[in-house]
């Protein structure tokens, strides 16, 4: 059996308008387990690859693959479908399946389309593998964790079927490092740089339960790791068979076990890699000691979630910090020299608008080098969907939407178009003023005016429709 692996034509990043192409590590390790297992299997990263549908239906043809699985998130479900209606038009007897965060979540909605075939729930390593190995020995599908799908009786009446579900990989150094050979490496990038890129990821899970956050209820409460040495292992792989230079670290927080990070940076100086790096991280795990290990063995970015500037809208995000621990985070990073980027929320529920502009106004004074304003967006999945729902809050059914960009949920004080209006405001306060523009010039060049013109095409909507490649409207079913 041949399966192909689909991460579908022009998917959306929230990261995409500063400049940022990642591989799509999902499939790559689901791939990496097939070939493992002696499976043939092939990825085609449309999205990387900058293909059209028209041209992904006459590769994905090419190919002529058994077993089609094609990943989502939220804002590309209507992508996905698409390339899974596309795939049944011209290899009809092919099997669709569909992964990813928004099907896990959202498996019924999905499913009812009549391209998919399947859903599989959850990390998809494992349970593709078993869904593969069954198939090609006819055996039963309802023995096959994780998934989900339609069956027809012997009067065409369908019924859907979940099977349990399956308990993820408990030791990640089992699994396989992603099968970056099958993938396109020299399409992925950073700000434009010229600079060889990817991502790695260290661990799973997450035991914060921040309301806005689908990463537990994906991969557990129960965080996972890798081991140093195979951490390292893989950094030294990436550099010297692709000549990776800049590795970006998408743990939900990477310097969760301080110890660990300590551990990594030590290893990476001991086998005299030369790599630069960065990482996502909770304000509250870092410390002077730690900021500066980091920084000596190649740290140059921390991407840290500020969120808000009230400490009780913090408190109801359950994100478990205080204004304190953000400035200091802040602070310590700066005399160190390790670039930072702030991301907050904007238009959470209770936000008024003296909150919003105090929150633009702390970022400000925290001096990070790039910020994010992303509006209050509720993913399935999350704590925050589930009340937004049930408070009749989402205004907005579109999945496509879903980018962090476009608002969905109005405010007690605000509509969407206020919100819209903050959030655009709020971009160029920040990137537009005199002394940061050339501050921050002199620290990365050129990149750094492409960058900040993506950001304000993207504050001022001057950036292409996000349905432009998607066909459907999907309608949100009740949680």
């Amino acid at each position: 059996m041949k399966v192909t692996l689909v991460n579908p034509p022009q998917t959306a990043s929230k990261y995409k308008f500063m400049g940022v192409i990642a591989p799509p590590l999902g499939i790559a390790y689901m791939a990496s387990v097939l070939r493992e297992n002696g499976k043939e299997v092939d990825i085609l990263d449309a999205s990387a690859e900058d293909l059209t549908f028209s041209e992904y239906k006459e590769e994905i043809k090419r190919r002529n693959p058994d077993l089609v699985a094609i990943t989502a998130l939220t804002p590309t479900i209507g992508r996905a479908l698409e390339a899974a209606e596309i795939t049944k038009m011209v290899l009809p007897d092919c099997l669709v399946v569909m992964g990813g965060y928004h099907p896990t979540f959202n498996y019924e909605e999905t499913l009812q389309d009549e391209s998919v075939d399947m859903v599989i729930r959850g990390e998809g390593e494992y349970i593709l593998l078993d869904l593969v190995d069954t198939l090609e020995n006819d055996g039963n599908l309802r023995e096959v964790k994780g998934i989900v799908y339609q069956e027809e009786d012997e009067e065409g009446n369908k019924s859907t079927i979940i099977n349990e579900i399956a308990h993820p990989e408990p030791d990640l150094d089992k699994i396989p490092f992603p099968a970056f050979d099958l993938l396109p490496m020299d399409k992925y990038r950073l700000l434009d740089m010229d600079t060889h890129m990817t991502t790695m990821i260290t661990s799973r899970g997450c035991p914060m339960q921040c309301s806005f956050c689908s990463s537990a209820a994906m991969h557990g409460k129960f965080v996972r790791e890798r081991s140093v040495k195979n951490i390292v292992d893989e950094i030294e792989f990436l550099t010297t068979h692709y000549d990776i230079d800049t590795i970006a670290f998408m743990d939900d927080t990477f310097t969760l076990n301080k110890q660990k990070v300590m551990d990594i940076c030590d290893e990476i100086m001991n086998r005299n890699i030369k790599i630069w790096w960065g990482c996502t991280s909770r304000v509250d795990t870092l410390d002077e000691e730690v900021l500066q290990k980091m920084k000596d063995s190649g740290c140059i970015t921390i991407f840290m979630g500020v969120e808000s500037a009230d400490q009780q809208a913090l408190d109801n995000m359950n994100k478990n910090t205080t204004i304190e621990k953000i400035e200091t985070a802040f602070k310590v990073s700066r005399k160190l020299k390790i670039r930072t980027i702030a991301s907050v929320a904007l238009g959470m529920p209770g936000d008024t608008k003296e909150i919003m502009n105090k929150t633009i106004k702390f970022v400000h004074s925290l001096k990070p080098n790039y910020a994010i304003y992303s509006l209050a967006t509720p993913y399935p999945g999350t704590r925050f969907y589930q009340e937004s729902f049930e408070k009749n809050l989402i205004k907005v059914k579109d999945w496509s939407k879903y980018t962090l960009i476009s608002p969905i949920i109005e405010t007690v004080d605000f509509s969407l178009k206020d919100l819209r209006r903050i959030q655009a405001k709020a971009f160029i306060k920040f990137y537009l003023r005199p002394q940061y523009l050339l501050s921050q010039f002199i620290k990365d060049g050129p990149y750094f005016i492409k960058t900040v013109f993506g950001v304000i095409k993207t504050a001022l909507g001057k950036t292409p429709n996000t349905t432009d490649y998607n066909k459907r409207d999907i309608k949100a079913l009740e949680p």
